[in-house]
């Protein structure tokens, strides 16, 4: 029976988008080197100091459609970056083949056609970044502070449809992560259950 078990954990964590989550609220954040879509590296350790916001993302995905095409999250991203101490990352963790996979010039048609704000598009299509966040859905918000320590992870806000206009009635849960980490604390809420479609990770 024992040797069943194992069997069967190893069988579950073999599974395409089965995410291995190193990512604890209040211990360090996971360091990680990824390249953006203009080819410059992005190491987590870079941003020490700053705030750091990773938005997992897939421009596919109905739920993604429903806050870049309302302008909810290229809002947030302005907003959020206006303080030169927010760094705001988003992160394509889609394979080859897969959903929402674009190469870095694909990448920036898609950027410019949304009009997102965000400091830089990172391209994990290898799924390492995002597996070691445990990244299950698009998207996916994480919230580190200045110390390095990951402040909030989940949903970027409690109503779980695609439908667009639930954004305006909608609670977000970035915006007072971020006000919270700025004032030295952590957030009320720091954790929710995310939304969206699931990460579209390489298959076996």
């Amino acid at each position: 029976m024992k040797n069943l078990l194992v069997f069967f954990a190893l069988m579950v964590m073999a599974l395409p988008g089965y995410a291995a989550d190193k990512a604890v609220i209040g211990e360090l954040a996971p360091e990680f080197s990824l390249s953006d879509t203009n080819g410059k590296s992005h190491a987590l350790s870079d941003y020490r100091g700053k705030i750091v916001v990773l938005e997992w993302t897939n421009h596919e995905c109905p739920y993604v459609k429903k806050h870049y095409g309302t302008g909810n999250m290229q809002t947030l991203q302005e907003q959020a970056t206006a303080d030169e101490n927010v760094i705001w990352l988003s992160i394509v963790s889609s394979a080859p083949g897969r959903q929402g996979y674009t190469t870095a010039s694909e990448a920036n048609a898609v950027i410019e056609k949304a009009g997102a704000k965000a400091t830089a598009r990172l391209l994990d299509p290898t799924g390492e970044t995002g597996q070691l966040y445990g990244a299950k859905t698009t998207p996916h918000m994480y919230v580190i502070n200045a110390e390095g320590t990951l402040a909030y992870k989940g949903a970027i806000d409690d109503n779980p449809t695609p439908r667009p206009e639930t954004v305006k009635t909608a609670k977000n849960f970035i915006v007072p992560a971020l006000a919270a980490v700025k004032e030295g604390h952590m957030p009320e809420i720091t954790q929710t259950n995310p939304y969206g479609c699931s990460v579209k990770y390489k298959l076996f």
